[in-house]
């Protein structure tokens, strides 16, 4: 109900987005075309393109920027997205066959890198210092946490602070930049810029908790994805951390050597472990907090159906099945 809602009110602001991904998409290079379009047509939810349309008329902008920057936050998701499937080998995104089952590794990573190099140039395009810093430091920091997600996998000994840094860098920090880009349009003052992004770390981080909690948890045909992905490439994932730490000495050695192992094979009983100790309520319960905090920053926001979209794109975060 909460995405049908979104899609009406932002409506005309997407369909504008759309065309400028469509155009910016092209190029004289077929395969480009054809794995741009197949990655960016797979039905995503384009909440950080969203975002930045959203934090954009919450703070009173009234001109077009906006729609060229969501596009740039799409580019710049897709291609982490496209990079992401060739390192996890994941065979699966949104119910489909990724990019990289379908045309290879390489055409994966090099469209990858020409969606990069195409926001890049929408950035200097936008002609604004301030913007093309935000989505600088954002696109680097992201690469920081992918190769920090890297080093993690199969490693049992990781901890919560280090696996939250993880999350920080390789989702929030995508959903800060889209916010701050929308407050920066909308000329907010330094504290609501702050504020702006202090809301999308939150919101990114509870958005990739709850990620978390349906990777044992969830529909198959509703997240289009195989349960059990993360523990096959031995990521330990809060779930998994906090099992291990609340767990039986006999349950926390099952749940220690299915990731250094990446053994699915002993999924079920790692997920009767995980149900055990509460595992996934709690991680449940941490994305709650941070979807809390995420309303809190924005609080002092002006009322309007944008600001209020956004508390409940927080609620959501939190709370959804897919």
């Amino acid at each position: 109900m909460f995405l049908e809602n979104l899609k009406q009110l932002l409506a005309t602001d997407m369909a504008a987005v759309d065309q400028v991904i469509r155009a910016r998409l092209h190029s004289e290079v077929l395969l480009i075309n054809q794995v741009g379009e197949y990655i960016v047509n797979s039905g995503g939810k384009r909440l950080r393109p969203a975002l930045v349309v959203l934090s954009a008329e919450a703070f009173g902008y009234r001109g077009t920027q906006h729609h060229n920057l969501a596009a740039v936050v799409e580019f710049i998701h897709t291609a982490t997205l496209l990079h992401d499937d060739v390192v996890d080998e994941s065979e699966l995104r949104r119910g489909r066959a990724t990019a990289s089952a379908l045309f290879g590794n390489a055409a994966s990573v090099l469209v990858g890198d020409f969606l990069y190099s195409r926001a890049f140039q929408m950035m200097v395009e936008a002609g604004e210092m301030r913007v093309m810093q935000i989505l600088a430091e954002a696109t680097n920091t992201i690469a920081e946490g992918e190769v920090l997600q890297l080093l993690n996998c199969h490693d049992a000994d990781v901890d919560s602070a280090n696996y939250m840094r993880v999350i920080h860098c390789k989702t929030a920090k995508l959903f800060e930049a889209a916010m701050r880009l929308g407050a920066i349009l909308g000329q907010a003052s330094a504290a609501d810029e702050q504020a702006a992004a202090k809301y999308g770390m939150h919101l990114g981080t509870a958005f990739q908790l709850l990620d978390d909690v349906l990777d044992y948890s969830a529909d198959e045909q509703q997240t289009g994805k195989h349960l059990g992905d993360d523990l096959a490439e031995g990521k330990p994932t809060l779930p998994l951390i906090y099992a291990m730490q609340h767990g039986s000495v006999e349950q926390a050695a099952v749940v220690r050597g299915a990731i250094e192992q990446g053994d699915v094979g002993r999924f079920a009983e790692v997920l009767q472990i995980i149900h055990a100790t509460g595992a996934l309520e709690f991680t449940r319960q941490q994305a709650l907090r941070e979807a809390e905090l995420a309303c809190a920053a924005i609080d002092a926001l002006p009322d309007s159906k944008y600001r209020q979209c956004l508390v409940d794109l927080a609620h959501f975060a939190a709370t959804r099945q897919y």
